[in-house]
């Protein structure tokens, strides 16, 4: 994929900066906390292999080395804005205050790290409006320690990484399949490096973007939407034979009521007169996804998109599906 920069159209966009304060502007809630780059880098040790003490590729590095394979492949000195969220803080000492109660460190005794790492790297100057709503460009990753054994020698470590778009009305993150490597296993920084490149080059932004576009012309109504919401609770309880011949949902129970909820709510994509659309569908589930933790948050946003795409296939050709019923009456564009 080749990153050009150009200007979308501004009709009928939806101005990011209307947001009201009770909607969520983090990429990713769960039980999150917002940080620096320089945080991670200046006040925050580096986790080892115990049995070799050799030093893993740190939250500092991953981001930075992400960051210049952006700037290497942009021909121009385009801006990027970038987002990191961490969650589950390692806490220890410095040697000199062992026995020390722990109110009575100073900070300067304390260490710090943390197990599970997010970020977002936005490209504002590429953009697309995609049925009303401006989506920039975005590529970021995850790095969990708890997925690695920190307790053995040096071995290949894991990242994912991920390109796509984040939606600016309300930062929901839009993947497609080509658009996340969740399994990249490597033992350098170059290798790491790599891998990036080959997932950008991957990527099929216009078929991203056309299918996006697409869901704006399929919609249900308030039955099939209680009928898909019911669904959705019992598949959770069905067994692994039953499961097998039906999509495979990754969705937790409490982010189905929040999608519910928003369904009548929502600021922006919630139902018109007891209908929605599937572009408005999928942006409230991309919104539930936030509170998914970060080692499994881009998977879950990955497949609530495959989800609804299966949708709007199975909406467009009329076939049967286990999730919505009378789906050939539901089939009408906006």
């Amino acid at each position: 994929m080749e990153i050009q920069a150009y200007t979308p159209s501004v009709d009928h966009v939806i101005d990011e900066q209307e947001v009201t304060s009770n909607k969520s502007k983090n990429f990713i809630e769960a039980n999150t906390l917002e940080v620096t780059l320089s945080h991670l880098q200046n006040d925050c040790i580096v986790p080892v292999f115990s049995k070799d003490n050799e030093s893993t590729i740190s939250h500092f590095e991953f981001i930075k080395h992400t960051k210049d394979v952006i700037e290497d492949i942009l021909t121009n000195n385009i801006q990027l804005l970038e987002e990191i969220r961490v969650s589950h803080i390692v806490k220890g000492r410095i040697p000199t205050a062992i026995g020390k109660s722990a109110k009575d460190l100073s900070e300067e005794e304390k260490t710090i790290y943390y197990e599970r790492c997010a970020f977002v790297i936005e490209i504002p100057e590429i953009s697309q409006v995609v049925n009303g709503n401006k989506l920039n460009l975005a590529i970021g990753g995850v790095r969990a320690y708890n997925q690695e054994n920190l307790y053995s020698r040096k071995s290949i470590e894991k990242f994912k990484v991920f390109i796509g778009f984040q939606n600016t009305v309300c930062l929901n993150l839009c993947i497609a399949s080509d658009g996340l490597a969740d399994n990249i296993r490597i033992s350098s920084v170059s290798e790491l490096k790599t891998k990036i490149v080959q997932l950008i080059h991957g990527y099929n932004r216009k078929k991203h973007l056309e299918d996006m576009e697409s869901l704006e012309k399929y919609s249900i109504n308030e039955d099939q939407f209680a009928y898909l919401i019911g669904k959705m609770k019992m598949y959770q309880y069905l067994t692994k034979e039953e499961k097998k011949n039906l999509f495979q949902l990754s969705i937790t129970d409490s982010q189905i009521t929040s999608i519910v909820k928003d369904y009548y709510s929502d600021l922006f994509f919630c139902s018109t007169s007891y209908t929605i659309n599937l572009w408005k569908l999928y942006n409230l589930f991309t919104e539930a996804n936030k509170s998914s933790y970060i080692d499994n948050h881009l998977e879950r946003n990955l497949k609530a998109y495959e989800f609804i795409q299966y949708l709007a296939n199975c909406l467009k050709t009329g076939n049967s599906n286990w999730f919505i019923y009378n789906i050939t009456m539901s089939n009408s564009a906006f």
